[in-house]
């Protein structure tokens, strides 16, 4: 089997409603704005399709596939996954190409590879479950009167966890760590994501309000370029670090903040930013010999089959945009994710370009 043709189709994504952001300064829901699917053709008929939809990824996808990848991948066997995984990681070395697009290439070819097993892609991993609790990952709220009303409708929902992005003051978000520990009580799992708002001083006095309310892990306060302030900050506090979430570089960075005892509750794979599913895998792998969890970062259709096919992870993340709260579709009324039944990962393929490209934005 054979490689033939790789093409890239745009798709709209629609502007958060209502807007939303991860902290002060940090925002989530840029306006319209078009994403990519990238569909992959083979001569024996099989398919393989990834959605990118990152805000600006359409142009630099388009280029990319235009200037490099097209020219890599026809001719090749698309099963070759490891070849083609390094291949691209060598374009990177000259090229600086965004991480993501590197995911959604691999994302493409995993999809093609489940497909022709006749399988969803989390079985062709290995399947590690067949379902997985959401936790509720809130956006940003006004108040901490919202977020305690947020928190409320949450576990009214079925979410047995939730976890706070909050505003990026730390003292401000210190004070909301221990007002939701206290709403909720003492047996409810509780997270909190800094989003990269801090330096290591306030860091580590957040970190300490949730050492004194129990809470589950402590996520990306600062921006993962020093290792070292991460070791600082793990000697610092008692909270369990979930850390390497936007480190370059998949399970190579990755290594150095486990080998330098930062990641104390575990690490964080994705497949748009650990260089797709490839990457995911190596990353969990990785955290299961040094017997620490492997936490999927987002909500999307790629990451439900790793949820699935990964024995240490503990939740998928399922975000909350408002202060009216629903479940995202695939969450159940017991706060439950379910193993996806499609082929490969489940988007379409096979579409009749571009009339058909609405099927993918609910993917």
């Amino acid at each position: 089997m054979r490689i033939t043709h790789v093409e890239t189709h745009r798709v709209p994504i629609p502007a958060a409603a209502p807007a939303f952001s991860w902290r002060s300064g940090l925002d989530g829901s840029p306006g319209d704005d078009h994403g990519a699917i990238l569909h992959l053709r083979t001569d024996e008929g099989i398919e393989g399709v990834a959605l990118l939809k990152r805000p600006g990824s359409a142009p630099q996808l388009e280029q990319a596939v235009e200037a490099l990848f097209r020219r890599e991948l026809v001719g090749q066997d698309p099963l070759d996954r490891e070849h083609l995984w390094h291949r691209l990681w060598e374009l990177d070395r000259i090229h600086e190409l965004p991480l993501p697009l590197l995911g959604v290439v691999d994302v493409a070819l995993w999809d093609l590879a489940a497909r022709a097993a006749g399988l969803p892609l989390w079985q062709l991993l290995g399947g590690a479950r067949h379902s997985i609790p959401a936790y509720a990952s809130t956006t940003t709220f006004d108040s901490v009167e919202e977020y305690l009303d947020v928190a409320d409708q949450c576990l009214e929902l079925g979410y047995t966890a939730v976890k706070l992005h909050a505003w990026g003051d730390a003292r401000r978000d210190a004070k909301l760590c221990e007002a939701l520990r206290s709403h909720v009580g003492d047996d409810v799992p509780l997270m909190y994501d800094g989003s990269a708002g801090f330096d290591l001083p306030d860091a580590i006095h957040v970190g300490r309000a949730m050492s004194a309310n129990g809470y589950l892990w402590y996520e990306e306060p600062m921006r993962e370029f020093s290792v070292h302030a991460y070791r600082r900050l793990a000697a610092s506090v008692d909270v369990p670090l979930l850390v390497a979430e936007t480190s370059d570089g998949a399970h190579m960075n990755t290594a150095d903040f486990i080998a330098a005892g930062t990641a104390t509750f575990g690490v964080r794979a994705d497949t748009v930013l650990k260089g797709g599913i490839t990457g995911a895998m190596r990353i969990a792998h990785l955290a299961d010999a040094f017997r620490i969890r492997v936490e999927i970062h987002g909500s999307d259709a790629p990451n439900r089959h790793l949820c699935m096919a990964i024995p240490n992870t503990t939740y998928y993340e399922s975000l909350v945009t408002s202060t009216r709260v629903t479940r995202e579709s695939y969450v159940d009324a017991s706060g439950l994710v379910h193993a996806p039944k499609g082929l490969g990962i489940g988007l379409p393929a096979g579409l009749d370009y571009p009339l058909e490209l609405e099927q993918f934005i609910e993917s």
